[in-house]
């Protein structure tokens, strides 16, 4: 038998911390998190010069039992930054009718309804 990963019961998945100072490019930077949704989150960014807002999909890392918060090279594939609050907002909102539209099992689920053939 092949294991691939493992898993506890009973363990708790880590959310993101609602604020944090960062590190490496974004070292000193203040993050604080604005909106979070089943989908995903808004973070707003004070750069001292300038705020911004990164928002991004909620991604489970299930090696680590905890949310991902994206690195650089996320940014244009899951996740977004602008200098628009309302911008931002909008994008976790598409986040979020994307996610519910999705195709499940052929049509069977779509915008979070089930349909039923017949």
């Amino acid at each position: 038998m092949d294991f691939v990963g493992f898993f506890t019961f009973n363990s708790i998945m880590r959310e993101l911390k609602k604020e944090f100072i960062g590190k490496g490019q974004v070292r000193g930077f203040e993050f604080t998190q604005v909106k979070k949704t089943e989908f995903g989150y808004i973070y707003k960014i004070d750069t001292k010069d300038s705020v911004l807002y990164e928002v991004f999909k909620r991604k489970v890392n299930n090696r680590y039992n905890c949310i991902s918060y994206p690195s650089n090279k996320a940014f244009g594939v899951w996740a977004w930054t602008t200098n628009d609050i309302n911008k931002a907002k909008s994008i976790l909102e598409d986040i979020k009718i994307k996610k519910e539209s999705f195709d499940f099992n052929d049509g069977s689920i779509v915008l979070g309804k089930e349909v039923t053939n017949g």
